[in-house]
């Protein structure tokens, strides 16, 4: 039978139960192989439950001090008895000044003493007992997760000012810089966010105009990594003009916030019909891919042949499959595009198959710069045909010569 003694009834802290005759110290730690917390005891007298009952302060250093034995236990592994028995005396009945001292010895979870509002910079002076002082029964998550956020930017040598602090605690990436930013007012000092809003609008203005597409080359989702550079290229630029003294970590979060806004807005903007209406000469396409997959687009329906060409690509691309085609069998011409080479190929008919002979093709060869120029190359095609290539060149029939000149470009 198990008799619970003693519990302060706040999240995680240990409690003390009455078990096969004596009293223990039980507390939840790590996790076993199916991820589910797991349960350790330690046999505790008297005299450290009444500490334990009425001592706060006391009862999270011990805390503290036992978690990394139940973390060193592993998923299976059992508790070392021995060594934490060894720390009840030192931690619940010793001097403050020895507390100190053997606190400096051993490994303990400095988390738990500061998410329960132990005094940090205290803690950080070795001077564990006073900074409990401040302790409290119910825990703040996140003040913990600030101080280690704070500490591993420390660790790379950066120190926030109020700003910088402010800044990322507007974009949401105060704690965890790999969140995706968002605008958060609220969590910024009203003093301070006068200051916040014109870095943010010195943002704004810099990338003012610039937009993120998508590249379906990488799905129907991704976004194009070039547009990104160029974004974050251009606000970075700009707000460490502006504000020379903000740290790495302030300005990266605010180029991020742009850049994710501007992605956002791509991902929710519907495909333009850029080769609908006048102009647009082609009235049947064939898309074809390196895999066997194929869709026919016909002009009499409802989306243009760029937007069907591009969710074409974006919902076949892959690592194994980047060779499209789009044809034009009535005018007997088509383009290629090399997603893997930054490159495509037009192809014209020069003579027909007759009578059983094979046709005769023109084929001539160009590079592309990212996808901003395959979109062109795409929509000057559906619009006017091979002839309408001729502004996007050089176009090169000699493989040999078309290699030498596409070494340079995959050096860059």
């Amino acid at each position: 039978m198990r008799d619970v003694v003693f519990t302060r009834r706040s999240g995680w802290i240990p409690t003390v139960i009455h078990e096969a005759g004596e009293l223990k110290l039980k507390l939840g730690a790590g996790a076993d192989a199916n991820h589910d917390p797991r349960e350790f005891t330690v046999p505790i007298s008297e005299a450290h439950l009444a500490v334990i009952r009425e001592d706060l302060a006391r009862h999270l250093l011990l805390w503290s001090a036992v978690l990394p034995l139940c973390e060193a236990a592993g998923t299976e592994g059992r508790l070392d008895e021995t060594a934490a028995v060894a720390l009840l005396d030192p931690v619940l009945l010793a001097p403050p000044a020895d507390v100190d001292a053997l606190f400096r010895r051993i490994p303990w979870h400095q988390s738990r003493l500061v998410a329960h509002g132990a005094d940090i910079r205290l803690l950080e002076r070795g001077e564990v007992y006073d900074a409990m002082r401040t302790a409290t029964a119910t825990a703040n998550e996140k003040r913990a997760q600030g101080y280690h956020a704070d500490r591993r930017r420390a660790e790379r040598g950066m120190v926030l000012g109020p700003l910088d602090a402010a800044i990322l605690r507007y974009t949401g990436q105060y704690l965890h810089g790999a969140t995706i930013p968002r605008r958060n007012p609220d969590a910024v000092d009203t003093a301070l966010l006068p200051q916040v809003m014109r870095v943010i609008a010195t943002a704004e203005q810099a990338c003012a105009g610039m937009r993120i597409n998508l590249d379906p080359r990488r799905g129907n989702r991704a976004t194009d990594k070039r547009d990104w550079e160029r974004m974050t290229a251009a606000v970075d630029a700009a707000v460490r003009r502006a504000y020379p003294e903000l740290v790495d970590d302030a300005v990266r979060t605010v180029s991020f916030l742009m850049c994710a806004e501007a992605a956002a807005r791509a991902k929710s903007t519907p495909p333009e019909e850029d080769d609908l209406g006048v102009g647009a000469t082609k009235t049947a396409l064939t898309f074809t891919d390196d895999k066997g997959g194929e869709k026919t687009w016909l002009r009499d329906g409802p989306r243009g042949a760029s937007a069907e060409f591009w969710e074409f690509v974006a919902e076949r691309s892959a690592g194994d499959n980047e060779v499209f085609t789009i044809e034009d069998e009535e005018m007997g011409e088509g383009i290629q595009l090399h997603f893997y080479a930054d490159s495509v190929a037009r192809i014209t008919t020069v003579r027909p198959g007759e009578d059983g002979s094979d046709p005769e093709y023109q084929v001539e060869y160009g590079l592309v710069d990212g996808i901003s120029g395959y979109r062109q190359l795409v929509s000057a095609f559906v619009r006017g045909g091979c002839a309408a290539l001729d502004q996007h060149g050089p176009w090169m029939s000699d493989v040999a010569e078309f290699e030498r000149a596409r070494r340079p470009s995959k050096a860059r």
